[in-house]
């Protein structure tokens, strides 16, 4: 037995589309015991090491979990890079439904005997699903799909897909392709319609209000008075709808918490502090139920 933390860093799983692949890794202390488990979506123009994501995990595997983080399996990244846009192809094809699969992908892993992390550290029972902006959103429909997730906390999550204006909208379907900047890396990233298509097609599956509104398990929702990217009106629409919700609301903080990336040091920035805080009180009070 050992108190050092275990990371298993390369779990690769397929995607049910397009064969993709999707990289995953998990973080947890090693000692025999049945650990809850926290599943990490990350947002739109992430992946599972965007800023300090790591740090997270680790602080989160030190508080007695296994926390557990992957790439989508469309979000632009490959196994072979994880951390670069370097698939934009695949970037153009995502859609909500894909990503939602794909986080119904990695829990059925979690669950099988190809599993990498030992049956004997993880409590299935406990599986908590957590995720940051849009992965906010894809955590909050997961888990009113799956009776497996026992709880969800969201970090500056969205409480609406559709955020696109009418006009946008119309010149994306004449033009059947947009193109999206990520200031960070200076890419064009192109995204066809057919996301548009899918939310439409799929709205009783994908609407976030409706699986909120019929959740009968806890929500936590966290989010910043400075957000620059998710106003805190969705935070407090997705705490109205929810049967079972805690909001914090933290001053100042911004969409990423404070973070950027890449992110160096080895503490999580004050704001991420703040919601790991309370977030990790939030597990805490379930693990035994």
């Amino acid at each position: 037995m050992t108190n050092s933390l275990k990371i298993h860093d390369v779990i690769v799983l397929n995607s049910r589309h397009h064969g993709k692949r999707m990289l995953a890794d998990a973080r947890y202390i090693p000692d025999g015991k049945k650990k809850p488990i926290i599943l990490f979506i990350h947002g739109f123009k992430g992946f599972k090491d965007w800023g300090h994501f790591n740090v997270l995990a680790s602080e989160m595997a030190r508080a007695g979990y296994v926390f557990v983080k992957f790439n989508l399996s469309h979000n632009g990244t490959t196994p072979e890079h994880p951390v670069d846009f370097v698939d934009l192809d695949a970037f153009s094809e995502n859609n909500f439904s894909i990503e939602l699969d794909d986080a119904g992908t990695v829990i059925d892993y979690l669950f099988s005997k190809e599993c990498i992390i030992p049956a004997s550290e993880m409590d299935t029972d406990h599986l908590f699903l957590m995720g940051h902006s849009r992965g906010g959103g894809l955590a909050l429909l997961k888990t009113a799909e799956d009776s497996r997730v026992k709880a969800v906390a969201t970090w500056a999550a969205v409480a609406d897909f559709n955020r696109w204006t009418k006009s946008v909208l119309n010149e994306w379907q004449r033009e059947g392709v947009t193109h999206i900047l990520n200031g960070r890396t200076g890419q064009e990233m192109p995204m066809k319609y057919q996301i548009v298509e899918d939310l439409e097609k799929n709205q009783d599956r994908l609407s976030i209000s409706k699986a909120v509104g019929s959740l009968l398990r806890p929500v936590l929702v966290v989010h910043g008075t400075e957000d620059e990217t998710v106003s805190t009106s969705d935070a407090e629409k997705i705490h109205d709808l929810a049967k079972e919700s805690a909001l914090l609301l933290i001053d100042k903080a911004n969409h990423v918490f404070g973070a950027s990336h890449p992110y160096e040091r080895d503490q999580l920035p004050d704001h991420a502090q703040l919601a790991f805080n309370r977030t990790l009180d939030f597990f805490e009070s379930l693990k035994n139920l």
